[in-house]
């Protein structure tokens, strides 16, 4: 295609690079690499981007045999050219991963905003799977791009009516596809208010009632919320993994993944609907509450061995 992941772009990106080494202070870039996983690497040689974001990752199926792909093509990507692996699973191009998880395998998800059927959405699984992949994703070797509003669990507002779509995919494919305007919709701040805390006046597009109780002033260190596990998970990633960048995978019997961090942290993620169980220690944090060493279906959970 004339426009996406031409060879020539390569010398560009070398110019910017020289420019930013050249700098003062400590500079880096970031690609926005929508190319063949197999092409990746190609943008994070040493004199070209310093990271991309892992689309190969986000755009993974919750599914186990799936995510260890994925997981090991990123690792393996990022070692070939001496770089590091990113994660991600959510932007402002595609649906918001709590929606997409909540809808069944071989949905596409672009067109079902419009298209459905509707009914097939299970907005409790798709915030239960996305609690999970947080957990899955900030335990990984690498760094971690979250998202604004995945820390509160918002939903794609897949559902604004026609007349307030602002984003041109919904004329350029002639109102064949509603477009990208259902993850961009400001996030709320505040329980009331004509925008929830966003701004003094009303969103530009509209926000759905439940973003008031999904808001941060309703979220903040309340016990079990997403925004408090997100807050937990990332001051444990910090005193945990920063040092140590080593990954192994543990084995488990499938539906679940696995894998052992460091000296002895195992994350380990049920993909499944039953539940898994945990290897033997403290479990330092969970996406679903625990009883005894069961960890319940869609959930993931960081363990010290």
């Amino acid at each position: 295609h004339p426009h996406w992941d031409r060879d020539g772009v390569h010398e560009i990106i070398r110019r910017w690079r020289a420019i930013l080494d050249a700098a003062d202070r400590e500079l880096m870039m970031v690609a926005e690499a929508w190319v063949n996983p197999s092409r990746l690497p190609l943008y994070l040689r040493p004199d070209e981007y310093h990271q991309s974001f892992n689309f190969d990752f986000l755009g993974a199926p919750w599914d186990a045999e799936h995510a260890h792909e994925a997981i090991d093509r990123a690792i393996a990507a990022a070692v070939s050219v001496d770089s590091v692996p990113t994660w991600t699973v959510s932007n402002h191009d595609v649906m918001r991963h709590a929606t997409r998880y909540g809808l069944p395998g071989g949905i596409n998800w672009r067109a079902w905003p419009l298209d459905g059927p509707h009914e097939l959405l299970d907005a409790e699984l798709g915030l239960r799977r996305a609690r999970a992949s947080a957990l899955l994703m900030m335990a990984l070797p690498g760094s971690v791009y979250i998202y604004q509003g995945e820390e509160l669990g918002l939903p794609d507002v897949w559902d604004l009516p026609p007349d307030v779509l602002d984003d041109p995919v919904w004329e350029n494919t002639g109102r064949q596809m509603k477009g990208r305007d259902g993850c961009r919709v400001p996030i709320p701040w505040t329980t009331d208010g004509p925008s929830y805390g966003f701004g003094s006046g009303t969103a530009w597009l509209p926000q759905p009632e439940v973003f008031g109780a999904l808001s941060v002033e309703a979220q903040r260190d309340v016990e079990g919320s997403t925004w408090s596990m997100y807050r937990d998970a990332l001051a444990i990633r910090r005193q945990w993994f920063t040092a140590d960048e080593s990954f192994e995978w543990v084995d488990i019997d499938r539906p679940a993944l696995a894998f052992r961090r460091g000296s002895g942290l195992v994350c380990v993620v049920n993909f499944g609907a039953e539940r898994a169980e945990l290897p033997d220690g403290e479990v330092l944090i969970s996406s679903e509450p625990i009883v005894g060493r069961a960890l319940p279906g869609n959930a993931a959970a960081w363990v010290r061995t």
